[in-house]
Order: C-alpha cells, then structure tokens, then sequence
C-alpha cells in the first residue's frame, strides 16, 4: 500500500473526504510531523496495540567501498526505528 492508497482507505474508512485524509496522514508522518518531531526531540512514540517508533544510535565505523574495496569511514547517526506492539504481531498471525 502506497501513500495515496493509504489516504484512499482512510477517507473511506473515516468518513472523511480525501484533503482531510491526507492532512492527517502527513501531520502524524510527515516530515515536520508528530512523530518525526518527537524523535528530533529524543522522545519515543508509542501506540498501544501498534507499536513503538524510538530513534536509536548508531556508532562510526569502517566500512568497505564496494567498487574499490577501499576501508572509508562511516559516520555516526541516529536512526528512527520501529518495533512491532503485540497485539499487531497478533493480527498477522
């Protein structure tokens, strides 16, 4: 499912027109939205019963360029990341 079958099903599934639905989508995963700003501000994000979106460190490191094969240095960054809640584990099963 892409971004405009997302906001399809959403305005279908809410009663809401299709604008409205893809506002609402961008405000929660958008680039400036409500989880991307709360793991800019070193906050996780957790939705009982979906899961939990928390921004995670990752350390420098030496990694190879696959053409040459030459050692380059890989900065470090921090990542978001998600994990799975159970009960969503439990609806895929």
């Amino acid at each position: 499912m892409n971004k405009t079958e997302l906001t399809e099903a959403l305005a279908s599934q809410a009663g809401l027109s299709k604008a409205d639905a893809g506002r609402a989508i961008e405000a929660i995963f958008g680039d400036a939205g409500l989880i991307a700003g709360a793991l800019k501000k070193g906050k996780k994000v957790q939705i009982t019963g979906f899961g939990t979106f928390v921004a995670r460190q990752r350390k420098a490191r030496t990694g190879r360029d696959p053409r040459t094969g030459n050692a380059i240095q890989i900065q470090a960054a921090t990542l978001p990341a998600f994990k799975a809640g159970q009960a969503l584990k439990d609806a895929l099963n």
